[in-house]
């Protein structure tokens, strides 16, 4: 599918999250929240932002959004926006909505926070928390062939070298279907592959 360089992704997303009844998980000891963010919303310039974790800690070397365990009493939209702004130096954001919880493998829920940045923003890596950030172009996130299934496995390869799987694979298929193509997508129970369950 390819869309028109003059969509104006935020329209777009705030008109899909907003029509959008999320499902919400029963509340669990391990909440978490990512921020899924989308830079320079209009047209071809439109991307969200993610992120490679350094090789030590939880996740390490995975692909992964910004976003980790939330702190004792924090909401979850509180806790995406800081955990953006440590790992990534983005903040003054727009919340432009929620996207279904997500029960990994290992138990955490995770709440995917749909945020849209200023115009220009330009983020800047934690170095103790993310080896790199990557920016993946929304026009590319809605091609047909970039969601491909190995088995039971969704995999979503966003650049030659870049495949993600659930969880994070997961958030960012619903966000493409339900945000940015207006589909009513369900992501509950995709599998993780084993590597992910830490």
């Amino acid at each position: 599918m390819r869309h028109s360089a003059a969509i104006a992704w935020p329209d777009v997303i705030r008109r899909n999250l907003a029509s959008f009844q999320r499902v919400e998980a029963p509340a669990g000891p391990r909440g978490a929240a990512v921020s899924v963010c989308v830079l320079d919303g209009d047209g071809d310039a439109a991307r969200i932002l993610v992120a490679k974790r350094v090789a030590r800690g939880r996740n390490p070397g995975q692909w992964a959004l910004p976003g980790g365990s939330l702190d004792a009493g924090e909401s979850v939209v509180d806790g995406a926006l800081r955990e953006l702004a440590e790992e990534a130096g983005v903040s003054g954001v727009e919340v432009a909505g929620l996207l279904d919880d997500f029960v990994t493998d290992s138990g955490f829920v995770i709440t995917p926070v749909v945020v849209l940045a200023p115009p220009g923003t330009t983020p800047q890596r934690d170095p103790a928390e993310i080896a790199s950030l990557h920016e993946v172009a929304l026009a590319t996130l809605v091609e047909d062939d970039v969601p491909r299934w190995n088995g039971a496995l969704l995999q979503m390869k966003v650049r030659h070298d870049m495949v993600i799987h659930a969880p994070t694979g997961a958030l960012l298929y619903q966000f493409r279907e339900v945000a940015l193509l207006g589909r009513a997508t369900r992501v509950a129970g995709f599998a993780q592959p084993d590597w992910t369950r830490a």
